[in-house]
C-alpha cells in the first residue's frame, strides 16, 4: 500500500490556480469483460470536455495518477485507459509512465483532414512502438484512416453515436478489419443493449449501467448471503468469541475469505493473523466489522456480477479517506462500511429497505443509506459522483463538503489501488 499522505485540509481554500492539481478532477468509468470483472478504467478529467484535451492537460492527468496512488499496484493489475490529444503523442511526460498497461485514446483529427491525418502516423507508430496500446473509436474503420487502423489495440464503439440500426454491421465491421483489436461497446446504459451487443461477440463493455446493473430480485435472502449477514450481525452486536466462530463453521470458506482480507497488503498488519481469535485479539470487533462487512462483495452465488463487488470495495475506501478530512478518526469505519453497502441492494438482489433490515447497522450508516440524511450522506452522494458526469452535482457536493480537487483525486486513486491489495 502506498505510504502517501493525504493533502491537508488547508489545500481546500487554496486558489484553483496556485496548484496545478486544482484544475484535474479525475473521474473513472469501469470497463467489464464478458464475466462481469473489471478489465480496466478509463480515468478522465471532467473539467475538460474531449475536445478541448491538449498536451498540458493530458500531463496534468498523468502526475495526478502517478504521484496521487500507488501506481505500481493499481497499475499492475488493471488496464487504464486514458484520453490523449495528438500533440501529446510527441510529449516527454509519457516517457513518466511504464506502458505495458496504459491505453492511450486518441480522438478522430477533427474535420478528418486527409494531411493531418497522415501527419500523425509517425507519432502514433513511435508510440506503440515504445509499448502503448492505442484505441480509436469507430471512425478508424472509414478508408481516411486506413493508416491508423494497423496500429490500433482497441476499438471503441460508441452507441449513443450510431443509429441502432448500424451497430451490429460496424462491430461486425470491426471484427472484421482488425480481429486482434478487441472492441469494447462504450454508453451501455440498459441490459437490452448489453445482451445485443454480447451476442455480436463483443467481450468488453463501458457504461453506466455497469455500475448499478439491474440483476434477479429476490424475496427472499440467498443461503450464501445469509449466513455472512449473520456473521456481520454477531460481530456487530459483540457476541461472544466462541458464537461467532460456530457461524464461521457453517461455511468453510468464510473463515478463508476473512483471514485473506485481514492479511492483505491493504491492512498493513505486521504479524499474520491465523485464526478468527486471534484476529479478535490483534484487531477488536469493532475493527472486525468492517472486513466482515467485505465478505459480501465477494459471494457470487447467484449475485451481482464481480465488478459490482469491486465497485463497493473502491467506494468504501473513498469514503473512509475522504471521512478522515471531514469527521472525528471513530466515524472513519463507520464511512467505510456506508460505502460497501450502498451497493448492498444490488448484492444481495433485493430492495435497499429489506437488506438493511436484515443487517444490524448503526444509525448513521441507516439514516445515510435509507434517507439520505446525516453526516454520512454528503460524503456517499460525493463519492458516488467520482463515478459519473454529473459535473455541477460533483461540483457542489464537493463545495458543500469544502474538500479541493487534489484532496479527491488523491483519495479517489488511492481507493482504486487499495482495493487491487485486497485480490477482490
Amino acid at each position: 500500500m502506498s505510504n502517501a499522505s493525504p493533502p491537508s485540509r488547508q489545500a481546500a481554500t487554496t486558489p484553483a490556480d496556485s496548484d496545478p492539481a486544482e484544475h484535474i478532477s479525475i473521474a473513472r468509468q469501469a470497463i467489464v469483460d464478458d464475466k462481469g470483472k473489471v478489465y480496466g478504467y478509463e480515468l478522465f478529467d471532467r473539467t475538460r470536455r474531449f475536445s478541448e484535451h491538449d498536451a498540458s492537460s493530458d500531463a496534468q492527468m498523468l502526475f495526478n495518477v502517478l504521484s496521487q496512488a500507488d501506481t505500481a499496484t493499481l497499475m499492475g493489475k488493471r488496464t487504464m485507459f486514458v484520453n490523449c490529444a495528438h500533440e501529446s503523442l510527441n510529449s516527454e511526460h509519457l516517457e513518466l509512465v511504464k506502458p505495458e498497461r496504459i491505453v492511450l485514446e486518441v480522438p478522430p483529427v477533427k474535420g478528418n483532414d486527409p494531411a493531418v491525418i497522415a501527419a500523425a502516423v509517425p507519432a502514433l507508430t513511435d508510440a506503440h512502438a515504445h509499448g502503448f496500446k492505442l484505441a480509436f473509436n469507430n471512425t478508424v474503420l472509414t478508408p481516411a484512416y486506413e493508416q491508423w487502423l494497423p496500429l490500433a489495440s482497441y476499438i471503441k464503439i460508441d452507441l449513443l453515436t450510431l443509429k441502432a440500426d448500424l451497430v451490429a454491421h460496424v462491430i461486425r465491421l470491426a471484427q472484421k478489419k482488425k480481429p486482434d483489436a478487441p472492441v469494447i461497446v462504450e454508453k451501455v446504459e440498459t441490459a437490452e443493449q448489453h445482451k445485443l451487443v454480447a451476442s455480436l461477440g463483443v467481450k468488453l463493455f463501458q457504461g453506466y449501467w455497469y455500475s448499478k446493473p439491474v440483476v434477479e430480485t429476490s424475496q427472499n435472502i440467498r443461503p450464501a448471503h445469509a449466513v455472512i449477514i449473520q456473521l456481520i450481525n454477531a460481530v456487530r452486536k459483540g457476541a461472544p468469541t466462541e458464537q461467532i466462530e460456530e457461524v464461521l463453521k457453517r461455511d468453510a470458506t468464510l473463515s478463508f475469505n476473512l483471514l485473506r482480507y485481514i492479511n492483505s497488503s491493504g491492512f498493513g498488519l505486521s504479524t499474520e493473523i491465523t485464526s478468527f481469535r486471534h484476529a479478535v485479539m490483534i484487531l477488536g470487533l469493532k475493527k472486525l466489522f468492517r472486513w466482515a462487512a467485505l465478505l459480501l462483495t465477494m459471494s457470487r452465488e447467484g449475485g451481482a456480477p464481480p465488478a459490482v463487488g469491486q465497485m463497493a470495495i473502491v467506494r468504501g475506501r473513498l469514503m473512509e479517506l475522504l471521512a478522515a478530512e471531514l469527521l472525528p478518526p471513530e466515524e472513519c469505519d463507520n464511512a467505510f462500511v456506508t460505502g460497501v453497502f450502498s451497493l448492498l441492494d444490488t448484492m444481495l438482489g433485493i430492495p435497499m429497505e429489506k437488506a438493511i433490515g436484515a443487517v444490524s447497522l448503526p444509525d448513521a450508516i441507516t439514516d445515510a443509506l435509507l434517507h439520505n440524511k446525516g453526516q454520512m450522506a454528503p460524503i456517499l452522494a460525493l463519492t458516488v459522483a467520482c463515478e459519473q458526469a454529473d459535473d455541477a452535482n460533483f461540483a457542489r457536493l464537493a463545495n458543500e463538503l469544502v474538500l479541493s480537487n487534489h484532496q479527491i483525486n488523491w483519495a479517489h486513486l488511492q481507493a482504486l489501488a487499495w482495493a487491487e491489495t485486497l485480490g477482490a
